[in-house]
C-alpha cells in the first residue's frame, strides 16, 4: 500500500497575522491565524504549518501568544517554525500543545541542535525546513543551494548533501521550499523536490509555488513528495482542500 499523501496549508505569520508574499517579500495581510486554522481544520487539512516568518530576521523568539490561541482551537496536528533557537524554545512550544517544531536557520548554524532535539523529543516531533535556490550552471555555486534567514543569505551548501545530513542527525521530516518558486503559482521546483526526496528516506514536503491542482499532482508523481504544502491558493480561496484531495484521488493518489 503506497503511503497516503498529506495536504497541508501553510500559514505565514507576521506580527500575529497570516500574511502571504512572493519570493519571501511583498507581504499582504490575509487573516487572523486562529480563524484561518479553524477554517482549514473544518475543510479537512491533514496538518497545519505556521511559520513566524520575521522571527529569525528580527532575532526574536516565536510569538507564544498566537500559538496558544491556535492550540486551543485546532483539531489536527500542527507545526510551528520561525525563531526557534534551542531546545528550551521547543519545550515552550510543546507545552502549549504544538505537535512538531520546524527549524531552519538554527539547524544550519548549529547542526548539533538537530541531534539534541531528536534525542530529547523524538524525530517525529522535529521538522527541518530547508529553503533552496537554483544557481546557473558555471556559477561556481551548487546547482541547488541552501539559503537561510528568510532566503536572504546564501550558504554555499548543496541541498542534497544537507538533506542527507539532516536525516542522519535525526530529523523526522524535511519541509523543502524553493525560494525562486515561492508565491509565484508557477509550480513547485520539481527538480529540487525530486533530488531531495530521492536522497533521503524520511518524508519530504514540497513547498513553494503551487498555483493549480496539476502542480500538486506533479509534486507527488514527478517530485516524489510525501506531502504538498500550499499557502496562496488556499488563503485566497482559489482551490479548496477538499478539491485538492478529490483531484489527487481521481488521479490515483492515496490521500487521507
Amino acid at each position: 500500500m503506497e503511503k497516503a499523501v498529506k495536504v497541508i496549508p501553510c500559514l505565514d505569520i507576521k506580527e500575529g497575522r497570516v500574511v502571504k508574499g512572493i519570493k519571501f517579500i511583498n507581504l499582504r495581510d490575509a487573516r487572523d491565524p486562529v480563524e484561518a486554522a479553524v477554517a482549514y481544520c473544518r475543510q479537512g487539512a491533514d496538518e497545519l504549518v505556521f511559520l513566524d516568518i520575521a522571527a529569525t530576521v528580527e532575532g526574536r523568539g516565536t510569538m507564544l501568544e498566537w500559538v496558544k490561541r491556535v492550540a486551543e482551537k485546532v483539531t489536527v496536528p500542527f507545526a510551528v517554525g520561525g525563531g526557534i533557537r534551542n531546545t528550551d524554545d521547543m519545550k515552550a512550544l510543546f507545552k502549549l500543545g504544538v505537535n512538531k517544531v520546524s527549524i531552519n536557520t538554527a539547524a544550519v548554524r548549529e547542526p548539533a541542535l538537530i541531534k539534541e532535539a531528536s534525542k530529547q523529543f523524538g524525530p517525529e516531533k522535529l521538522v527541518v525546513a530547508i529553503d533552496g535556490r537554483k544557481n546557473a550552471p558555471g556559477s561556481g555555486l551548487p546547482r541547488l543551494e541552501v539559503v537561510v534567514s528568510g532566503g536572504e543569505e546564501a550558504t554555499g551548501m548543496d541541498i542534497v548533501s544537507w538533506a542527507k545530513m539532516v536525516e542522519r542527525l535525526g530529523a523526522g521530516e524535511i519541509l523543502l521550499t524553493s525560494k525562486d518558486a515561492d508565491g509565484t503559482k508557477d509550480g513547485y521546483d520539481i527538480e529540487m523536490t525530486r533530488a531531495v526526496a530521492e536522497a533521503v528516506k524520511i518524508p519530504v514536503t514540497a513547498s513553494g509555488g503551487a498555483g493549480t491542482l496539476e502542480h500538486l499532482y506533479q509534486a507527488v508523481v514527478e517530485g516524489k513528495a510525501s506531502a504538498v504544502l500550499a499557502a496562496s491558493i488556499f488563503h485566497f480561496g482559489e482551490i479548496s482542500i477538499p478539491e485538492a484531495k478529490q483531484y489527487l484521488k481521481e488521479k490515483g493518489i492515496a490521500v487521507y
